[in-house]
């Protein structure tokens, strides 16, 4: 009889959504070339949705959430990854549309994993997590675009989120001056960011109406993790020549803005997917996460570790806005 272990599974059952901590073998798990004993996992917005049921985040069920793990490679056919090497795992649809990371043992494609950084432990690599993967690959971005420390304000939108705190963090160490903006009755949560560098705060109702085409140039440069009209009102307010990294879509996956940003200030808008990142740029938003998050930064963004049974719990307060920073689910045997 194969050793049993626990998994949060997604069940549909008519049109609604069932989750619960099952016992599995690793006969129930999906195929792959690596078996993976997870030590931990995230629980990020994307996460909260599958679990609570709400969008079209899962695509199949049965399904395991949980769009990162990190732990020790068990079994291994792929020529790359041998037993014993510590590995994270970010993107590739994980928990959308293959099982995730909230199980303690994971079978996966070995093309989907990254060595574990040199400087990182497990638990340290899923504090950091897809969202503070995310976060580098747009700093990356605004690199990219040519925007400098000395170019201007950068803006974050989201920025008590996990994308938008280690962007503040990142940014910051990097030497850019940090504007945040968070939604309004969450201006309790300007201390935390000040903590993590921000020195400028936004906030106001004016930001969730309909901006104009164009408004007053405030920012060499922004990372929106929000979308819809936050977004527009951003590319609205970018300098002549500004970058704006984009790479959430909670506020909503449209764009009402028109095409004056992108003319009259030459602004660009650049898509930051952490799914299909090529291997190399991977490796590299790790190696920078390594050397540019300060380690201070990450244990004020991480409040501490909860169980897979404290899931459901923090994901009906992510949903609700409560939560900050990052949770780390501790899911080993």
């Amino acid at each position: 009889m194969s050793e049993t272990f626990k998994a949060l599974v997604l069940r549909q059952e008519g049109d609604k959504v069932r989750h619960a901590i099952e016992q599995l073998t690793v006969n129930d798990l999906p195929e792959g070339d690596v078996l993976v004993a997870v030590e931990y996992s995230s629980l990020n917005y994307k996460d909260a949705m599958a679990v609570m049921g709400t969008g079209k985040i899962v695509r199949e069920y049965p399904m395991v959430p949980g769009i990162d793990l990190a732990g020790t490679v068990l079994e291994s056919k792929s020529p790359f990854y041998k037993s014993g090497d510590r590995v994270v795992l970010t993107g590739w649809s994980v928990g959308e549309r293959y099982w995730g990371g909230y199980t303690q043992r994971a079978r996966v494609k070995s093309n989907w994993l990254v060595p574990l950084p040199e400087g990182l432990d497990t638990r340290r690599a899923m504090a950091i997590g897809t969202a503070g993967f995310t976060a580098m690959l747009c700093v990356m971005t605004l690199e990219d675009a040519g925007i400098k420390p000395g170019s201007g304000a950068i803006l974050v939108t989201g920025a008590a989120g996990g994308v938008g705190s280690v962007a503040v963090a990142v940014l910051s160490n990097l030497g850019y001056r940090v504007a945040a903006l968070t939604a309004p009755g969450q201006e309790h949560t300007h201390k935390y960011l000040q903590d993590l560098g921000a020195t400028d705060f936004v906030s106001g109702p004016e930001w969730s109406e309909q901006p104009r085409p164009l408004e007053t140039q405030r920012w060499a440069g922004a990372i929106d993790t929000v979308g819809g009209k936050v977004l527009a009102r951003v590319l609205a307010e970018v300098n002549y020549g500004g970058c704006v990294a984009n790479c959430g879509l909670a506020g909503s996956t449209d764009l009402p803005t028109t095409v004056m940003p992108f003319i009259l200030r030459a602004v660009s808008l650049r898509g930051v997917d952490s799914v299909m990142c090529p291997i190399p740029r991977r490796k590299a938003s790790w190696s920078r996460l390594v050397r540019d998050l300060p380690s201070e930064s990450l244990e004020k963004i991480t409040p501490g570790i909860i169980s897979l049974g404290d899931v459901s719990k923090y994901a009906s307060e992510l949903l609700a806005g409560k939560v900050r920073g990052r949770l780390v689910v501790g899911v080993r045997a």
